[in-house]
């Protein structure tokens, strides 16, 4: 099926790939992307043969974050940004869903990460079970360049997945870390020359292996996280709402749009 934005084909061996397919923007979120993720993600669900999912951005970024067109939205006070509280898919908001979907969707999700994974686009990876990077591609906590937290369940993978003083750094700095060092310090799984060959050759090891195991393995898994994922998904759309269109946030967008220093009050 394909969504705009997103191209969704189901192989006979049950494996499912998903394609981010915006590469003209490199694959940057905005409304209709997040709505194509979204998609995909209740697309699988229905899939009673669904065995593995290989996740991957087309062309030279994974997904570049949210799309400038957004910031305008949050500028003109759009209300979909509004009322992030509201759990419009079990424990997540829409928002959310695009990484967290991946978390709760029974089968392994291996994500191919080359070129830039920033802010939203680095959620959605995170949201994967396994992440195979190219040693050059880019991971970056851009949140904050916007006077943003990380909101799409970020808080929830990065609590997991890193160190937490170098999730701290990572978040309050935003800097962009390559892919070597992201294997390293547990954003990536690993790095490879050719990820996606690397995940579908995982999927395809995936799909020949029982598929009750399999997913049984995830739930296991899954529910052995020490992280309260209803608490910290509530927390960050908390945190975020207040965030949203208050002065010094709008000021962070303006003079990023702007390319200027930001004057924060």
């Amino acid at each position: 099926m394909h969504h705009d934005r997103v191209r969704v084909t189901l192989g006979g061996d049950g494996v499912a790939e998903v394609a981010l397919a915006r590469a003209d923007k490199m694959n940057a979120l905005d409304p209709a992307m997040f709505h194509g993720i979204v998609g995909a993600i209740a697309q699988l669900r229905e899939e009673k043969s669904l065995r593995a999912v290989v996740l991957h951005g087309e062309g030279r970024a994974f997904c570049a974050g949210l799309d400038k067109s957004s910031f305008a939205a949050i500028l003109g006070g759009d209300k979909g940004f509004s009322d992030l509280m509201a759990r419009t898919h079990g424990l997540a908001n829409h928002f959310q869903q695009v990484a967290w979907g991946w978390r709760e969707l029974s089968v392994p999700v291996i994500a191919a990460v080359q070129g830039a994974a920033f802010g939203g686009g680095l959620q959605v990876a995170l949201g994967a079970d396994v992440r195979y990077a190219r040693p050059d591609a880019k991971f970056s906590v851009m949140e904050i360049k916007w006077g943003l937290v990380p909101d799409m369940s970020g808080a929830v993978f990065l609590a997991e997945l890193v160190r937490p003083d170098m999730a701290r750094e990572l978040a309050f700095t935003g800097r962009i870390v390559e892919g070597t060092e992201a294997a390293a310090i547990g954003l990536a799984t690993r790095v490879c020359e050719d990820p996606l060959a690397e995940a579908r050759a995982a999927a395809a090891r995936i799909a020949a292996s029982s598929p009750d195991a399999i997913r049984a393995g995830k739930r296991l898994l899954n529910g052995a996280s020490p992280v309260r994922a209803d608490e910290v998904l509530l927390a960050e759309s908390r945190e975020q709402q207040a965030l949203i269109g208050s002065p010094n946030q709008l000021e962070a967008v303006q003079a990023g749009l702007e390319n200027r220093a930001a004057r924060f009050r």
